[in-house]
C-alpha cells in the first residue's frame, strides 16, 4: 500500500477567514503551579508499529480551555451539561493595555468599543499570550470583582482571556484566596476561557466564535480548539 502524504484537498476560500485562538498542546505550556505537569507520549511509532498513536495525561484546565460552572460552583453544571449555544456565537474583542499584575476594572470595560450586547462572548486582548513560556506569563493582569459583576450585569455568556486566569495572579494571592472572579462569573452562568492567543489581530471588531471543547462527562473543564472571524456587523 502506498503510504505517501499527498497534501490537503482544497477546502475552499471561506476557511481562510477563521483565526486560530488556541495554543498547540505540549508539555512545555505554562500551567497553574498546583496542577500536575502534562504528559504527551508516542506509545506506538511507525515504522516499528503499523501506526502512530499518542497518549496524553493532563488536567482539563491545561492550555487553552473552558471552565464549566462546577469548577467552582458545587451544584453548577458539568461540561456535558453546558448547552451548545453557550459555546459559540457572536462577540466583541477588546484591546486592553495591561501591566504585570495590572487590574482590569469595570470602568475600563465600560469604555471599550464595540459595546457588548446581551449573550455576547467578550474577548480581552492584552497581548499576554506573547509571554507564554516565560516567567512573565505568571505575572498576568486580572479582573477585579466589580469588573466580573459588570460582565454579569451586561448578560454576556462567556469571557475569554489571553492569559492564564482572570483572577488575581498566583504570585500575588494571599492566604485564604477564594477566586472571587471565577465565583461571580461561573455562579451566574458566564463561562470562562483561558490561555487564548492571536486575539490582538481581532481587537476592536465584532466576531463570530466557536469554542470546540471536548464534551467530557462530569468534567469541570475541557481543552478547547477556539476559532473566530470578523463579522461585518457595526456597533
Amino acid at each position: 500500500m502506498d503510504k505517501r502524504w499527498r497534501g490537503w484537498r482544497s477546502a475552499g476560500p471561506a476557511t481562510k477567514e477563521w483565526i486560530e485562538l488556541s495554543h498547540p498542546l505540549s508539555a512545555a505550556l505554562a500551567r497553574i503551579p498546583f496542577f500536575p505537569p502534562a504528559r504527551f507520549e508516542r506509545i506506538m511509532s511507525m515504522p516499528k508499529d503499523p501506526l502512530n498513536a499518542t497518549e496524553m495525561q493532563m488536567v482539563c484546565h491545561f492550555g487553552t480551555h473552558v471552565d464549566a460552572p462546577c469548577h467552582f460552583i458545587p451544584d453548577g453544571p458539568a461540561f456535558h451539561e453546558i448547552p451548545l449555544d453557550r459555546l459559540h456565537g457572536s462577540g466583541v474583542v477588546w484591546r486592553i493595555d495591561a501591566e504585570p499584575f495590572g487590574v482590569i476594572d469595570a470602568a475600563t470595560l465600560a469604555r471599550q468599543r464595540p459595546a457588548a450586547r446581551p449573550d455576547d462572548i467578550v474577548f480581552l486582548a492584552t497581548g499576554w499570550s506573547d509571554y507564554i513560556g516565560t516567567q512573565r506569563y505568571a505575572d498576568n493582569p486580572a479582573l477585579d470583582p466589580d469588573a466580573a459583576r459588570w460582565l454579569v450585569d451586561h448578560a454576556i455568556k462567556l469571557l475569554a482571556v489571553d492569559f492564564i486566569t482572570p483572577d488575581l495572579a498566583v504570585p500575588r494571592r494571599p492566604p485564604g484566596f477564594d477566586w472571587p472572579v471565577h465565583h461571580i462569573l461561573l455562579g451566574n452562568g458566564v463561562l470562562i476561557a483561558e490561555n487564548l492567543t492571536n486575539l490582538c489581530s481581532l481587537a476592536g471588531h465584532r466576531v463570530d466564535a466557536l469554542f470546540l471543547a471536548l464534551n467530557i462527562e462530569g468534567s469541570d473543564g475541557a481543552p478547547v480548539r477556539a476559532v473566530a472571524r470578523r463579522t461585518h456587523a457595526t456597533d
